[in-house]
């Protein structure tokens, strides 16, 4: 529930009129930011980093090579904390064989040298493409769309503005079908040489292939199979970033929540990387010998999972891939990104507190969450012909789990989400995601989303989640009705119509 003691609150206030009466002005009500894609701060566990700062610099041992350069594919303690981690944590017997264990290092069905440290999943990303793509070579960028909005400015500096490519999103997820379909030929050239240690692709396809942003869906075992098979076909690099595979909970309401302090959620959906590395190659595929850079490359993050200020991830890919990855000019001058962090991050890893966090605090706690914004959809919204879109409906995805921060909803007929964002911010001190953002700059008209708006249920208290739905169903109400802009806004917010301009710069700040 809204307090006047939490920050941001602006309670009543009295003020003398014109004609020298002291009037008592109507509250301005709380802002509620549902765009806002961020870890509550009671998710993220300061006492257990700090607990581990002090460790690794305590000891001589550890704190020196923390505070030096690191090696080139990061943290190797980490590294291979990271590579036992999955190798507990992903479903590898629902492969079709069994990784090769030329692949890996002794011990273990994946090896610390699959795996190497980032800066978190956006310099991860930003490197795989300096690394293996050029934009003279690489014909197409295809995102699955909807698709994560701030992804795109990533693309573009990277010499791709004007060739991202919208691919739509069936009940499944990505449409690898309708991705082939879709798939034409460019001219070749060249222009950087990618060296002995890495290879340039001719496409990348870009998703976020468990607990999508923003609609939620997980792509089934199957479809991410038949993905693999395209991506091998047609030399694609398929980047997948796998950032809330850990915050996965099952959506049956008989299935209990962990106890505090326990791990685990059920096993997960391979990844992409994971399903590369263990699908037999079918005659004809990479004639000239390059598969052992395979086709698929894993971009994670504990961004999500110990704050996102440790800007601390990993990707996972084949021994050649992760080995390229590593010669990227960024890690070759100043070593991995993240030292330090990944010195504290692997503390917290290695002893279990991690994963008990996420088992018994952040998991159940998002499950919460997820159930109080569905409830309150129902209550509020599903009467004026809203729907929720994609698996944000708790239905569960493959495995009967649900994850990740956002819901995704769809609109009545011909309602704008565009004008429902905007009077939101203004009638109602609510901010929204309005289904424009989500889509593939400069190739819109593949794949628009007009009529849908993301709610986000991770950043607010809950009590808060709850009471931007109420606001949401005031507003559509009155746009149902018919009623003016401004109409449920107080004397301050009257009469100023529906800004888009304005919004735009309210997601930028907002997000």
């Amino acid at each position: 529930m809204a307090t006047d003691s939490k920050p941001g609150c602006r309670g009543t206030s009295p003020s003398v009129n014109g004609a020298g009466t002291l009037v008592q002005e109507t509250p301005k009500k709380q802002p509620i930011n549902l765009l806002r894609g961020w870890p509550a701060p009671s998710l993220l566990p300061t006492s257990l980093l700090r607990a581990a700062a002090a460790r690794v610099l305590s000891d001589p041992a550890i704190a020196v090579p923390a505070l030096q350069y690191g090696p080139d594919p990061g943290y190797e303690p980490l590294r291979a904390a990271v590579a036992g981690w999955l190798a507990r944590s992903y479903d590898l017997a629902s492969l079709s064989r069994p990784r090769s264990r030329s692949r890996c290092l002794p011990g273990g069905p994946v090896g610390a040298d699959e795996v190497a440290i980032t800066g978190g999943a956006s310099q991860g990303l930003a490197c795989v493409l300096q690394s293996f793509t050029d934009p003279w070579y690489t014909r197409r960028v295809w995102m699955a769309a909807p698709c994560y909005f701030l992804a795109g400015p990533l693309f573009e500096d990277a010499g791709f503005a004007g060739r991202l490519r919208a691919v739509r999103e069936d009940a499944a997820g990505l449409d690898v079908r309708w991705l082939e379909e879709r798939r034409k030929a460019e001219e070749d050239g060249v222009c950087k040489s990618p060296g002995p240690h890495r290879r340039l692709y001719r496409h990348v396809v870009y998703l976020v292939a468990t607990s999508s942003n923003p609609s939620g869906r997980t792509l089934p075992l199957a479809r991410r199979q038949a993905l693999i098979r395209l991506a091998r076909r047609y030399d694609v690099l398929v980047i997948s970033d796998d950032v809330y595979d850990f915050l996965q909970w099952p959506t049956s309401p008989a299935s209990p929540s962990p106890a505090p302090g326990t791990a685990g959620p059920p096993a997960l959906l391979p990844t992409l990387s994971l399903i590369d590395a263990a699908l037999p190659h079918d005659d004809g595929e990479h004639p000239d010998g390059r598969a052992r850079f395979g086709n698929a490359v894993s971009n994670a993050s504990f961004s999500k999972l110990a704050g996102p200020g440790i800007r601390t991830g990993w990707i996972h890919g084949t021994l050649a891939l992760v080995h390229g990855f590593a010669q990227t000019g960024s890690n070759r001058s100043g070593g991995a990104a993240s030292q330090f962090a990944a010195a504290v991050v692997h503390q917290v890893l290695v002893t279990g507190e991690l994963e008990r966090w996420l088992g018994g605090v952040v998991r159940p706690a998002l499950r919460r969450r997820h159930a109080a914004v569905l409830g309150a959809i129902a209550a509020e919204l599903a009467g004026l012909g809203v729907r929720v879109a994609g698996d944000s409906g708790g239905a569960g995805g493959a495995g009967g789990l649900f994850g990740g921060y956002f819901v995704w909803l769809g609109l009545p007929e011909g309602v704008q989400a565009d004008e429902v964002a905007a009077r939101a911010r203004e009638e109602e001190e609510l901010i929204v995601a309005p289904g424009r953002l989500f889509e593939v700059k400069g190739d819109e008209e593949a794949a628009r989303f007009p009529g849908h708006l993301r709610l986000c249920f991770s950043w607010e208290d809950e009590a808060d989640v709850v009471e931007g739905v109420r606001r949401l169903g005031r507003v559509l109400r009155r746009v149902l009705d018919g009623a003016a802009p401004g109409a449920g806004a107080g004397a301050e917010g009257a009469g100023r119509g529906v800004d888009i301009e304005e919004l735009e710069k309210q997601v930028q700040t907002a997000c």
